[in-house]
């Protein structure tokens, strides 16, 4: 179990969709662990395995006293229900923005050794279960503001110390729907 750098805003992998795990084995459990290591030493809530340059379908969660991860996550929306709040992730150190989220979420997987795991979120769980598995899908949370929110995240991004302006990333609208599963409104 090691403590891994994190890939920051502007690294490729970040934006790429990560293949689903088909191998239970020793090495997945040691991603997660390190994931874990990780998450926890940075006081993180969640963090996917894209963010340590991994491009698998797990992460790891520390929500609410309940510590976890879910390989291969789907989620469903039981309601409509939104939640509108400050949004911070690992990848864009520092930084937090307004951002609409469903209030609720069931999110399916599996755990590290295969079994089916079932995880109801409200709140910041809900929040983070939806935050990690954007991840999976290659998109950011910036990806969910609105222009004007996206415009003053970008400002806020340049200006940080982490930032490489030799390296400019960009910031596309996300293919997830913002209000329903179904894309309807946005």
């Amino acid at each position: 179990m090691t403590v891994q750098p994190i890939r920051l805003f502007g690294d490729p992998v970040l934006r790429t969709p990560a293949d689903p795990v088909v191998d239970f084995d020793a090495e997945l459990r040691k991603l997660i662990a390190d994931l874990t290591d990780t998450m926890r030493e940075q006081n993180g809530a969640g963090l996917a395995a894209p963010q340590l340059g991994v491009g698998l379908r797990v992460f790891t969660f520390d929500v609410d006293d309940m510590l976890g991860h879910l390989v291969n996550p789907v989620l469903e929306f039981p309601d409509e229900e939104e939640q509108d709040g400050p949004e911070g992730c690992l990848s864009i150190p520092g930084l937090y923005f307004d951002t609409k989220r469903r209030q609720n979420v069931i999110a399916k997987g599996f755990t590290a050794h295969g079994d089916p795991m079932q995880i109801v979120g409200t709140g910041l769980m809900a929040r983070c279960l939806q935050h990690e598995t954007d991840h999976l899908d290659g998109v950011l949370f910036l990806d969910r503001l609105d222009a004007a929110g996206r415009k003053e995240a970008m400002k806020a991004i340049r200006q940080a110390d982490w930032y490489d302006q030799a390296a400019p990333p960009t910031v596309k609208l996300s293919p997830h729907p913002v209000t329903n599963p179904f894309g309807l409104g946005r």
